[in-house]
């Protein structure tokens, strides 16, 4: 694509809207594709996430691999339907699930899988991301294009989990806002409570005082998992997975697109039996 249509695309998508870049895109690849004979093999999509499922099937109409940023679809049923275009097609969709290679992640996977069979892990999940006002006003802030909270900033964390410690049995709901989301989830192995925040005025003190906009802690027992470092190149390795004939497809997502649909839907429980220790404040004082 040579640097004056760049332009061109750019300049039409500020003035008149996403829809039309759409368009224009679609109509060069159709007419590279024919005029040069070239094939497209992947298209790379990093767009607001409820065009994810649009942008996966224009790349497989043009028999082009999908390669997807998460969450790669906002309803399970969306999977359904780019599962049949994939059969039509024969090309694939692929999302980046990046946590997976994490080494972090990749030890703590090989130590549940060869520890006792019967074993369940107390798990506490917390991610605390600063956003401003520009975030509400964006389509971040809007759950019919973002899916809310648990999906835009969260989806990546329970794919992690299920990876590890398997399918969910069970989910409740305990805070559900557009700052926040909180829960509990049984898995096969594990009971998880969770907690999800792009508010700010949720940042631990240890946070505050270093002036740390971001807080992650994942602990399991108790003790902290190491998960400080190690992402830098992460996005590329999965990219090489894909390109190597690997990388992760439809039925690797579904499991944590299912868990925060259902958040999404969910009727919000009282505080009774296990929650995460952060909704004391909420509710409790």
């Amino acid at each position: 694509m040579n640097t004056l249509f760049k332009r061109k695309i750019l300049h039409r998508a500020k003035y008149r809207g996403i829809k039309e870049l759409d368009i224009i895109f679609e109509r060069f690849v159709d007419k590279w594709s024919r005029n040069s004979g070239n094939k497209i093999d992947y298209v790379s999509i990093c767009s607001p996430n409820y065009l994810h499922d649009a942008h996966i099937r224009f790349a497989l109409r043009n028999q082009a691999s999908a390669i997807c940023e998460k969450p790669l679809v906002l309803n399970p049923w969306n999977i359904d339907g780019l599962e049949k275009i994939e059969s039509e097609t024969g090309a694939n969709v692929f999302n980046i699930l990046q946590l997976r290679l994490h080494q972090s992640i990749i030890d703590l996977k090989k130590q549940v899988d060869e520890g006792p069979a019967d074993k369940i892990y107390d798990i506490d999940l917390t991610y605390i991301t600063s956003r401003g006002h520009w975030y509400f006003v964006s389509w971040k802030g809007d759950s019919q294009k973002s899916g809310g909270v648990a999906t835009n900033i969260g989806v990546h964390f329970f794919d992690m989990l299920t990876y590890i410690f398997g399918k969910c049995n069970k989910s409740l709901v305990h805070k559900l806002d557009k700052n926040t989301n909180a829960g509990y989830l049984e898995l096969e192995k594990a009971r998880v409570r969770w907690f999800l925040s792009v508010d700010s005025n949720n940042l631990p003190e240890s946070a505050v005082v270093k002036g740390q906009r971001t807080y992650r802690s994942i602990q399991m027992e108790g003790q902290e998992i190491e998960f400080s470092g190690g992402f830098t190149d992460l996005h590329t390795l999965v990219y090489k997975d894909i390109l190597d004939g690997k990388g992760f497809g439809l039925e690797d997502a579904r499991t944590s697109i299912e868990i925060v649909h259902e958040i999404r839907k969910a009727e919000v429980h009282a505080l009774t039996g296990d929650y995460h220790p952060l909704l004391k404040s909420y509710f409790l004082g």
